[in-house]
């Protein structure tokens, strides 16, 4: 997913070049609102956190872009283009090392593991 900071900033077309660049597939995707439930859905694991009110209220605060990238180890890969969680510590080169300014605004999300790939696919797709 690219986050609502990505979008406002013009950088959805640089971050999707890069996973096509190395040979992944965007099979399915959608620019659009995450609503409430969908967050809640997809950050179940930090409710209680500290942070979860605020994580939320970002990703539902503007538009987003959905996707479903697709490839050989595409989570792996994945999260290797994507970098470190907090920019600071993101290695240049890496999505966020490159466009990220700070952890709570760190302009992509990707899932952890293939079942989380799928889990939330259908949070965000049905």
């Amino acid at each position: 997913m690219i986050k609502p900071d990505a979008v406002s900033r013009g950088f959805v077309g640089a971050i999707v070049s890069r996973f096509e660049a190395v040979g992944l597939t965007i099979e399915r995707m959608e620019l659009g609102m995450v609503t409430a439930e969908e967050a809640a859905a997809n950050y179940v694991e930090h409710v209680g956190k500290p942070f979860y009110d605020g994580l939320v209220s970002y990703i539902t605060s503007g538009p987003v872009v959905k996707m479903v990238v697709a490839g050989p180890d595409a989570v792996a890969v994945c999260r290797k283009l994507m970098g470190a969680t907090n920019p600071a510590e993101a290695a240049p080169g890496t999505i966020r090392g490159d466009f990220g300014l700070t952890l709570e605004a760190n302009i992509v999300h990707g899932s952890d593991s293939p079942a989380s790939a799928e889990r939330e696919i259908g949070i965000f797709f049905g």
